[in-house]
């Protein structure tokens, strides 16, 4: 490792923004290029100084961790100690992805053996692996299985619809067309790979080409070809095919 290292400090508390950058200021190897208070912020800031490493808060509003990760992208992001106050059970996820994490709070003895790690790991120099498990993890779902954010893809970064935000979802050649609060986002993505993320309680397959967000179903109307049509809260209508209805009405308990 030649030179010093210069770490980005990403935490919405300004306190422990502050003791974060006043333990990193002690280190002779280490040099603070800067700190931010949000997640957008945090993402001007890496691209325009280009950090080796930067200490990540993952709970932040409006922005979090991961999707700062997504927006920058894991290929271009630096490598990452996450900063959580997660129990045990999610921090697995942070175990097998990370380079490494602090969970709050945290002492100094704790704070040094994550910042020795990064060294160790600049030393090595291996950071194609690690942006596969940066990917790996923005991808990841939640505790529970479950999707709670779908990432849309821009030339000028990244859009995260929050899950409960989807009306429904179609088909469209080997894409898919997120259908949320009155916009359209496009992500590529098949129908089957969406499913099978999608909490089964909220979302319904319909038919082949379409998953609706049962929360957003107003009715149900029949139509003169004999299958019938679901109209959500924003006016949307979708068909529900003859195969399906009987599906829908086990997981309803009820008949329709």
């Amino acid at each position: 490792m030649s030179g010093r290292l210069r770490v980005l400090v990403v935490d919405d508390e300004p306190v422990a923004r502050a003791g974060i950058v006043s333990l990193l200021v002690r280190d002779p190897e280490l040099e603070v290029a800067g700190d931010c208070g949000d997640g957008r912020s945090a993402v001007a800031a890496i691209r325009e100084l280009k950090p080796d490493f930067v200490l990540l808060d993952v709970q932040m509003p409006e922005m979090d961790g991961f999707e700062v990760i997504a927006t920058i992208g894991a290929e271009q992001m630096p490598p990452v100690v996450f900063i959580t106050a997660w129990d045990q059970f999610a921090l697995r996820a942070f175990e097998v992805h990370a380079l490494d994490y602090l969970l709050k709070p945290f002492d100094d003895e704790r704070f040094a053996a994550a910042i020795e790690r990064v060294k160790r790991f600049a030393r090595a120099g291996n950071v194609g692996e690690l942006a596969e498990r940066l990917a790996a993890l923005v991808q990841a779902p939640a505790a529970n299985g479950w999707l709670t954010r779908i990432v849309v893809r821009k030339a000028s970064g990244a859009v995260f619809v929050p899950i409960e935000d989807v009306d429904w979802i179609e088909a469209a050649d080997y894409c898919a067309r997120i259908h949320a609060r009155g916009k359209v986002h496009v992500i590529r993505e098949t129908m089957q790979r969406l499913e099978e993320k999608l909490d089964p309680a909220r979302f319904f397959r319909v038919h082949r080409s379409g998953i609706v967000n049962l929360d957003r179903v107003r009715e149900m109307q029949p139509t003169p070809q004999g299958d019938h049509v679901l109209v959500l809260t924003d006016g949307s209508r979708v068909r529900l095919s003859r195969a399906r209805k009987a599906a829908l009405e086990e997981k309803l308990g009820q008949p329709l």
